[in-house]
């Protein structure tokens, strides 16, 4: 719980992203949450002493809607995102049928998806509730985010794939303290 706490701290503090969880949360879909790179991002730039950076590539949304899984809408949401902020980075997706790009079994919600994820340390999310609290979703837990471990999600079976991914992405350079597992 304290890492929960100290996280949500975080996420209060920082404008630009309480701004984007609030726009997020008008679009009122199911088990929706900003997640990834631009949570996990400025919470590594925190640690190493640094201010928000916003080194994330995209703003991934996520969500599960599986009476309406269709990519069109995913891009139509993303569209709305894009117009309503000026802000390309916008990256919405349906959790409902990523398993078939995924050549997975259907999952069963946004969490489900998520800890699917390659990294743990990916697998974290935010959302704003109606009344203006802030609610995570960790299916693995906080533990890596706060001490800046990258390392595979158990259930991401592909280490090749999980290896080049965290190469290609080139954490290390951006944030010295982080410690990357390889197995």
């Amino acid at each position: 719980m304290e890492m929960e706490n100290r996280l949500i701290a975080y996420l209060f503090e920082y404008d630009a992203l309480m701004n984007d969880l609030l726009i997020v949360q008008e679009l009122n879909l199911p088990q929706c949450f900003i997640a990834a790179g631009y949570i996990r991002n400025y919470v590594w730039d925190r640690l190493h002493g640094w201010g928000p950076r916003e080194t994330h590539d995209d703003i991934d949304v996520v969500f599960y809607d599986a009476d309406k899984p269709f990519e069109e809408r995913d891009r139509r949401l993303t569209q709305t995102l894009i117009a309503a902020t000026g802000n390309r980075k916008w990256s919405v997706k349906n959790q409902a049928r990523m398993h078939i790009r995924n050549n997975a079994e259907p999952y069963r919600s946004t969490a489900d998806a998520m800890s699917r994820w390659p990294e743990t340390v990916t697998a974290i999310g935010a959302r704003r509730t109606g009344d203006g609290r802030i609610e995570l979703c960790a299916p693995h837990g906080l533990e890596d985010l706060f001490g800046m471990v990258v390392r595979r999600s158990p259930f991401f079976t592909d280490k090749d794939d999980y290896l080049e991914r965290v190469r290609k992405k080139g954490w290390k350079a951006k944030w010295p303290r982080i410690d990357i597992i390889e197995d």
